[in-house]
């Protein structure tokens, strides 16, 4: 990422694409209770079962589902919700090296090439982590609350009867998840870079935790007010069951046509305060650097 100084040694592609692998799983274990809140969030009032609970603010969400579900429902999806493992590997780790292509030899990278740079990662990792996220997706939003059996009992059996019963269809959520991801992408990478370049080249604060800490905070912000809206269709799209939505329109437009605005914003809350990007990004910093350190130590022994 940008804004380091001169005594750095640029850390190499193999160094940031494990950095980002290890820090989206730490922050994923951190966040996880978050997310299922917000999931939990977004969904509310598909479920029209008289003995469906009603979730109330972030706190109230992840309280009453420990209270009526049990402590571990909040980990639900969890293996599944390793996806990190390849969607930030792939689409943070490689964020510098296409941003160093797109840029032909510029220094400083324009704003275009970082913009390019976040679509083309985004994009990317959408085909190799959508299954996870179908299924990650699904195990959060499952209550036996709701009058109706859990459709899996675990990860492997969700990917089991998918495949056998819906097929690749079941995969279903690829253009609504292309579009967050890429929103998520260009919005939080570009937002923390232009920051922390800023931050560091005005003197306001030193290329340290501090100067992370707040440059993922205001990324995280910026990041989820455009994709809160995407996130709230594509999840209700990809928990629906077959032929429930016959499109991702058709999935929007029936949650417009309920004249409600903060529908859209459904989960907005965990969704900052769960902003496992703001934790990805200071872990990823912070691990980066540290890699570089011990491989330096190394070579010096060597």
């Amino acid at each position: 990422m940008v804004g380091q100084t001169t005594s750095d040694v640029p850390p190499t592609m193999g160094v940031k694409i494990v950095s980002a692998g290890v820090s989206a799983c730490l922050a994923d274990v951190i966040t996880f209770p978050l997310d299922t809140a917000k999931v939990r969030l977004q969904i509310q009032g598909e479920c029209q079962t008289p003995s469906a609970i009603r979730y109330k603010g972030v706190l109230g969400t992840i309280t009453t589902l420990a209270k009526t579900e049990g402590p571990m429902k909040r980990y639900s999806g969890l293996p599944a919700g390793f996806r990190q493992i390849s969607f930030a590997s792939l689409r943070i780790g490689l964020y510098d090296t296409v941003q160093e292509y797109f840029t032909a030899g510029e220094t400083p990278a324009s704003l275009g090439s970082k913009i390019s740079a976040g679509l083309t990662t985004g994009g990317v990792v959408v085909f190799t982590g959508q299954p996870t996220e179908v299924m990650q997706v699904r195990h959060q939003v499952q209550s036996h609350l709701c009058g109706l059996k859990p459709r899996y009992t675990g990860t492997y059996n969700a990917y089991r009867i998918i495949a056998t019963t819906e097929g690749l269809t079941g995969l279903k959520g690829t253009t609504p998840n292309l579009t967050r991801n890429v929103i998520i992408n260009c919005t939080e990478l570009v937002t923390h870079d232009l920051m922390k370049e800023t931050f560091v080249k005005n003197n306001l604060l030193a290329d340290d935790v501090p100067c992370h800490s707040v440059s993922a905070l205001i990324a995280g912000f910026c990041t989820t007010v455009p994709s809160s809206p995407v996130d709230v269709v594509k999840t209700r799209f990809v928990n629906s069951p077959p032929g429930y939505y016959t499109s991702m329109p058709k999935c929007a437009m029936t949650a417009f046509t309920r004249k409600d605005c903060r529908l859209f914003f459904k989960g907005f809350v965990p969704s900052f305060l769960l902003g496992s990007w703001n934790v990805i990004m200071l872990c990823f910093e912070q691990l980066k650097r540290e890699l570089m350190k011990s491989r330096q130590t190394m070579d010096c022994a060597t």
